[in-house]
């Protein structure tokens, strides 16, 4: 303790003992043979308490029981967002610990069904392609400050808090700043208005993953900000007005629902969130669907029958990209390199602001209001990893599919987004590779985005993979599956029968089940049995009526010859 605290708490001690603390106490002092002190001056009038600051009507009204500008440990001046941290920490000291232990933090996930080791620093995708040497461009999103070089190093500093919990929307970190703050952002202001995570927080990134606004996810981008109720019923304020973690129920910092693990059918049953668990009814993965409405949430029975075949998103996401912005649907990085007629770079944009060609990225397409493609799916999902051999190239390399099947209890019908590109592939290796993207001054003049060259920038970015790089380079089609499951229209819009039980309907695609009405199930002897059961049912029925109708004639007859 400091000493001159330790020599206040002394004195006020030695106060209470020389004025007693009860009648006994000062009748002893009375007593006891000790010289008396001089007399204390007047006291001096006592200063007015000072004013306490207002709490917010936003925080009393909230579950939060903390007002964090009161806070002395965040009452200074931060000239760094790892100052910030080591503040946050004083308090909330087993938070980082906590981080360290989620994929947001390490971007590694370990599939326990297929063993495969996944996770947004392991594998290659088929837009940006690889976070792999583009960390000054990637940490952008991570909740971490990239101290040292490492941004994946458990050091309770690195940690981002603000990331998650600014709710001044003034918080952001610069393209290329390897995940450290933006400058000019006053981090006190911030700091004491940290709070629970709102859509925002999360949309910084995930509406933006992938290079862009919707580039990546059909059914996430900045329009989910704010959604309409037909957008989105339960992000809406007119709907529902869920956070994301009202689905994504968070526990130490340990959020569910990934694209590498998802809930394709509901797990364990009952109960719902809120009804006791126990070993008969373990708990309900809290992301899903049915983890709030049940599997037979329909009034209707017959609806209610479809839930073991059917994910609830095939119905009630009729649409992805509803929100004006449109996603991204292909990108072909084999056009990227051309320069306009005065030999500089160029960007193409459509009506709607939306990247047609960049010299530094390729070739895109948009769309809008798009129809998923319906797979069935068990939850499972195995990706081509940058260690995969690749050797037939006559149709598009699926960079991640989708397993599921209608015969092994586990599938539903999902809707899925499938996003093609054309990326760099080494033909003596035989797998895809990594480039080296974005210019971070480690790298020399290799930086394809800057540079434009792609020999360098691959053998670059395989060198810091770890992988040998043939020095040959040509281009691949690939493909990548997404699910589906944000965007949730509004009952009234949710699909109609006959979208699905049609000729030519939504799961025309889909084989292993019988749908009627569908022109695949078009079977000739089953509608000849049918139609001929109907034509025997008429004919019945127009026999029994004649013959009712001759005996009625008879019975006439016979009552008027008597």
């Amino acid at each position: 303790m400091d000493i001159t605290k330790l020599t206040g708490v002394v004195a006020g001690i030695a106060t209470v003992l020389w004025l007693g603390g009860s009648p006994a106490g000062a009748a002893s002092a009375a007593a006891a043979p000790v010289a008396q002190p001089p007399a204390a001056p007047a006291a001096a009038p006592a200063a007015a308490p000072a004013t306490k600051p207002a709490v917010s009507a936003a925080l009393l009204n909230s579950k939060w029981t903390a007002d964090h500008s009161q806070f002395p440990e965040l009452q200074k001046k931060f000239t760094t967002g790892p100052e910030v941290t080591k503040a946050c920490l004083t308090c909330h000291n087993t938070a980082a610990d906590q981080i360290f232990r989620t994929e947001h933090w390490n971007w590694e996930y370990t599939d326990k069904a297929t063993g495969q080791t996944l996770g947004k620093r392991i594998i290659i995708n088929d837009f940006c392609t690889a976070v792999t040497s583009n960390m000054v461009h990637c940490a952008q999103c991570h909740i971490g400050y990239d101290v040292g070089g490492d941004p994946f190093k458990k050091v309770g500093e690195n940690v981002d808090c603000l990331i998650c919990h600014d709710t001044t929307g003034d918080y952001t970190k610069d393209e290329y700043s390897f995940g450290n703050p933006s400058d000019g952002i006053d981090l006190e202001k911030v700091a004491q208005k940290v709070g629970e995570p709102k859509r925002d927080n999360c949309g910084a990134c995930h509406f933006f993953g992938g290079g862009g606004d919707g580039v990546k996810h059909g059914d996430l981008d900045s329009s989910m900000s704010d959604p309409s109720r037909d957008e989105d019923v339960h992000m809406s304020k007119k709907g529902g007005d869920f956070a994301c973690q009202t689905c994504h129920e968070t526990s130490g910092h340990q959020v569910p629902g990934s694209r590498y693990a998802v809930a394709a059918a509901p797990t364990g049953g009952p109960p719902l969130r809120g009804q006791p668990i126990d070993a008969k009814h373990p708990a309900t993965n809290p992301e899903t669907c049915q983890s709030c409405h049940s599997d037979t949430p329909h009034k209707q029975e017959a609806l209610n029958e479809h839930t073991d075949i059917v994910a609830c998103q095939t119905c009630h996401i009729p649409e992805y990209a509803r929100g004006g912005q449109g996603t991204e649907m292909s990108w072909d990085w084999s056009t990227a390199g051309k320069l306009d007629a005065k030999g500089k770079p160029f960007t193409k944009t459509d009506q709607n602001g939306q990247v047609l060609y960049a010299t530094s990225k390729g070739t895109f397409t948009w769309a809008q209001n798009v129809v998923p493609t319906y797979i069935w799916f068990n939850g499972t999902v195995r990706f081509t990893l940058p260690t995969t051999k690749i050797y037939a190239k006559d149709a598009p390399i699926p960079i991640n599919t989708f397993e599921g099947s209608p015969t092994d209890g586990k599938s539903r019908i999902w809707p899925v987004k499938v996003f093609s590109g054309k990326q760099p592939y080494d033909p003596v290796y035989h797998n895809l590779v990594v480039t080296h993207e974005a210019p971070d001054g480690k790298h020399g003049g290799t930086a394809f985005w800057k540079y434009l060259k792609w020999e360098p920038a691959i053998a670059a970015g395989m060198k810091d993979a770890g992988r040998p790089f043939s020095g040959k380079y040509e281009f691949i089609s690939t493909t990548m599956t997404w699910p589906i499951t944000h965007m949730v229209a509004p009952q009234a819009q949710a699909l109609k029968c006959r979208q699905c039980h049609s000729s030519n309907g939504r799961l025309e695609q889909i084989s292993g089940v019988y749908i009627p009405g569908r022109g695949r199930d078009h079977l000739w002897w089953l509608e000849l049995g049918g139609w001929t059961l109907v034509g025997l049912t008429l004919l019945g029925v127009l026999m029994h009526g004649l013959i009712r109708f001759i005996v009625y004639q008879r019975y006439v007859s016979r009552r008027k010859g008597s």
